[in-house]
């Protein structure tokens, strides 16, 4: 009885074995493709330079003043519903109406009815409907509504425009 144990055991034993170094090798083996790697030029070489100018930013962007600091910088927000965050808009808020034009820095907004554009550059963004703006003091407060939710987004002029 014991012989089979022992065979049984050494037959268990050689077939992990084999599998084991079946996988390995699978699992070692190394296939090199072609890869395109940018370098640094080496000294004495001429760095290569770009004629054409990066493509601009165009798109739906409500986010984008958030995401033009060298104009202006997010300090506030609120998300929610509309009663919810119409109670964070600064009671001294003034509407901003349409047609209107505002500069911060490099940057034109130009608000219409219910959206605006922004101009930064060769950049061009939308800010769909539904978007009002408004004056709080020295700042400018951006109110989104869309369906049964809002975003309100409050802004003060960067330290790079003034």
């Amino acid at each position: 009885m014991i012989r089979y144990f022992v065979a049984a055991t050494v037959l268990v034993v050689a077939i992990a074995v084999a599998v084991t170094a079946y996988s390995a090798r699978d699992l070692i083996r190394i296939r090199i493709g072609s890869v395109n790697v940018a370098m640094s030029p080496k000294a004495g070489e001429p760095i290569p330079t770009s004629s054409a100018p990066p493509p601009p930013f165009v798109g739906d962007a409500p986010w984008a003043l958030s995401a033009l600091p060298e104009c202006l910088i997010q300090e506030e927000r609120s998300r929610g519903t509309i009663a919810y965050v119409r109670r964070h808009l600064p009671a001294d808020a003034r509407r901003i109406e349409a047609p209107a034009e505002l500069r911060y820095g490099n940057c034109t907004i130009s608000v219409t009815d219910d959206e605006a554009y922004v101009r930064r550059g060769r950049d061009r963004f939308h800010i769909p409907p539904d978007a009002r703006f408004y004056r709080v003091g020295d700042r400018l407060a951006l109110l989104r509504v869309e369906g049964d939710s809002a975003d309100l987004r409050i802004y003060r002029r960067s330290k790079l425009t003034k």
